[in-house]
């Protein structure tokens, strides 16, 4: 990828959004239906745009909230459905329509007692919480997020009753009433103006961060952090999270200090991230810039994206740790420090993680439990206890409470950065030092994601390929010992291609948004092995292509 020259620098005032026009864009903007672009299209993470290209305005917002009536009525889920949302500059406003919609439909919503923000593995766990021993009156729940991306967007994604990332099937029937809401002018969107819909009397206040925080010690060792004193820092990145961490300082007496409380729109205070863009992604060492050079201050520091979905370690030893380095050092303590947990308790890990993980997995004679891209293909694992700990390459991870019960469904930061602080307090080590005593038994892997471009037709092509279609035999000069287009843990299509040698490995999936597939590379063998596998991936892919 082309580094942006001012990656890593301080957001100047060129590239700050306008979040005037951003909110008027919203309410007076009209999504045209017959344009793609300006559709409702659920993703991985729900629907994602901006209202200033009529991707993300208030008619989405009342479609969409309708179309989750709709569907909560059809599937008889007639319990509460809580509901929360980021700092994003459209969260606000989205929030508004939505809470207007449900009010309008007489849906019981259980909104922030504090009007405050909400992560979104607080929803997930409010969910998981209330449905605990329940068969009927199940609650679900809205999250108002883009997750980690620039200021200019907004997002709106569903968790049905098992609080995790709703399954396609769900969203591919929200998404098509939605649009034909649209389509029909919202005439069938039942609303109520906001002053009405805050005092009605569906609506209620929930304590989201006591319920959340309160809980904590179930999942994370906090009593062992408190006495080790172990120096924290925390950025929130200007998130949903701010609130949180001073409670949990407060509330269970840790030696952590919030480096930064700022909650601005803009994000004025970010570093930009590698493409010149302001992106709270607490897993780029671009956008993490400030934090890496507080390394020296803290024993361990961390932040979370901006609905707190996401984790970034900075360790004392080595700086902020790459995604898949710290999913291994985390994977390696816990299976190690979590009694309760039964031996049958699986690991769980995308089909574009390292494989430093299944080593590590191994090394612990511990099921590895490989799944496409998407967290939704953890929540059953999660659900029944099957699965201990589940993470993927872009930093999101959740794992069970210490009795080896289901925490989260959806991907929670808080407590793998919480998690950073128990290790270093437990064994006098950070995450960082853990990782490379892993490498010193399993290797040290090189792992690289590259970009490429193509067509609509060579992204299905690539979305549907075969393992006969792959021709080659060898990788890097290994033989291949597997051509995978479904994931060995579920069998479910991976939407592209992986190819497996002893040492080293590539993956190539489409994007779901751009003109493009995406290349992942490990391996084993060091920089030369690394750009073979590289080289030929390219040309395996491309040949598989053009063939198809």
């Amino acid at each position: 990828m082309n580094v942006s020259p001012k990656a890593g620098r301080p957001a100047d005032q060129s590239i700050l959004i306008d979040v005037s026009k951003l909110l008027t864009a919203y309410y007076a903007g009209r999504p045209d239906s017959s344009v793609p672009a300006q559709r409702v299209v659920f993703g991985t993470s729900g629907h994602r745009g901006c209202s200033l290209d009529n991707s993300f305005n208030e008619a989405h917002i009342l479609a969409i909230t309708q179309a989750i009536c709709h569907y909560r009525k059809q599937q008889g889920i007639d319990g509460p459905l809580y509901i929360g949302s980021d700092t994003h500059a459209l969260s606000e406003p989205a929030f508004k329509s939505a809470l207007e919609v449900l009010a309008g439909n007489g849906i019981e919503v259980m909104v922030d007692a504090a009007s405050g923000c909400t992560p979104t593995p607080v929803i997930s766990h409010a969910i998981l919480s209330y449905n605990r021993g329940r068969r009927r009156g199940l609650a679900d729940g809205i999250v108002i997020t883009p997750s980690h991306n620039p200021p200019r967007f907004g997002g709106f994604k569903y968790d049905p009753p098992h609080g995790g990332p709703a399954d396609t099937h769900v969203t591919a029937r929200i998404q098509e009433q939605a649009n034909a809401l649209i389509a029909n002018d919202l005439r069938e969107v039942a609303r109520i103006p906001i002053e009405r819909a805050r005092k009605a009397p569906t609506v209620h206040r929930h304590e989201y961060l006591n319920s959340y925080v309160d809980d904590l010690p179930t999942v994370i060792d906090l009593e062992a952090i408190k006495q080790s004193m172990v120096s924290i820092g925390v950025d929130p990145l200007g998130g949903a999270s701010v609130a949180y961490w001073d409670a949990i300082r407060d509330r269970y007496g840790l030696n952590l200090e919030v480096v930064n409380h700022a909650v601005d729109p803009t994000f004025r205070f970010m570093t930009v991230d590698w493409d010149g863009q302001i992106r709270m992604d607490p897993s780029s060492v671009y956008a993490m810039a400030r934090m890496v050079g507080l390394k020296d201050r803290f024993d361990v520091a961390f932040a979370s994206d901006t609905d707190a979905d996401r984790h970034g370690i900075v360790s004392h030893s080595q700086g902020l740790l790459d995604p898949n380095h710290y999913l291994s050092a985390a994977i390696s303590y816990l299976f190690a420090n979590r009694p309760q947990w039964s031996p049958a308790v699986a690991v769980g890990k995308t089909i574009v993680s390292s494989s430093m993980i299944d080593r590590v997995a191994a090394g612990l004679n511990r099921r590895l439990v490989e799944v496409p891209v998407g967290f939704k293909w953890f929540v059953e694992g999660l659900m029944d206890g099957s699965i201990g700990f589940c993470g993927e390459e872009s930093s999101g991870a959740t794992f069970l409470r210490r009795d080896g019960t289901v925490w989260t469904t959806d991907k929670d930061g808080l407590v793998p950065n919480l998690l950073a602080a128990e290790v270093t307090a437990r064994t006098g080590s950070d995450p960082g030092e853990h990782y490379r005593k892993l490498t010193a038994e399993f290797g040290d892997p090189l792992y690289e994601r590259l970009d490429a471009p193509a067509t609509p037709e060579q992204k299905d092509r690539l979305a549907k390929l075969s393992p006969e279609a792959i021709t080659a035999s060898t990788l890097a000069g290994e033989p291949i010992i597997a051509k995978l287009t479904n994931a060995p843990g579920n069998q479910a299509p991976i939407g592209g291609l992986k190819v497996i040698a002893a040492s080293g490995w590539f993956a190539a999936r489409p994007s779901g948004t751009e003109s493009i597939y995406k290349i992942y590379v490990e391996s084993f063998k060091g920089r030369e092995h690394l750009n073979a596998i590289v080289s030929e991936a390219q040309a395996i892919v491309k040949h598989t292509l053009e063939s198809s």
